[in-house]
């Protein structure tokens, strides 16, 4: 877990401090993947606390996110270890997320799944926390999930597409051809059901 207390990005940053755009109070670092960014939202801040506007369209437009959102999710993982992932949704409702935290801490990680790009089948990852207030927005076309650093950490995301069940598609976590970042967990990390039986990458078919 080195590197978890301090740094924002885990890894696949090596170009982002030449290409951080801003709008407003909107700044975003793009990764070293095409598309993922690390988005930072200014706070205001006094002894009552602070105050932040956690999204506004004009200014995720004018620094790369065009994206409408349909749909805002919220989890909430008691266990320090919990893993959600790696999902998406294939067309015809295909998502891309913003995903922040409101408490807690994650280590996010995204999988390239376009077929097309020189990226496939690469990774960046970044922690978030709700004390920083980072956010991530994930395009379509990636396999996204995320382990908690936390105990009862709350994550929230907004969604391109609406949950469709027929299109909800899996990437193994631990699929060992990707060596996905994750943490070194005493006891494994608190997995669903249907997390522990996604197929690995090399037996997904073409899917974006």
């Amino acid at each position: 877990m080195a590197g978890m207390e301090t740094g924002l990005l885990i890894s696949g940053n090596d170009t982002a401090s030449q290409a951080r755009r801003s709008s407003g109070n909107v700044s975003v670092t793009p990764m070293s993947i095409e598309g993922p960014l690390l988005v930072e939202v200014r706070r205001f801040g006094d002894h009552r606390g602070f105050f932040m506007e956690t999204y506004s369209q004009r200014d995720f437009v004018a620094v790369g996110i065009p994206e409408t959102f349909v749909q805002d999710n919220h989890s909430r993982s008691a266990a320090v270890g919990t893993l959600r992932g790696m999902h998406f949704q294939i067309a015809p409702h295909a998502q891309a997320k913003l995903v922040r935290v409101l408490r807690g801490a994650i280590l996010d990680i995204v999988v390239d799944l376009r077929r097309a790009s020189p990226s496939f089948g690469q990774h960046v990852s970044c922690r978030l926390s709700g004390e920083t207030g980072e956010q991530f927005y994930v395009p379509a076309g990636f396999a996204h999930g995320f382990v908690t650093l936390e105990p009862d950490t709350e994550v929230a995301y907004k969604v391109t597409d609406y949950y469709a069940p027929d299109c909800d598609r899996g990437l193994a976590w631990d699929d060992p051809e990707l060596a996905l970042p994750w943490p070194d967990l005493p006891g494994g990390p608190v997995l669903s059901d249907k997390d522990r039986v996604h197929p690995r990458l090399r037996d997904l078919p073409p899917v974006f």
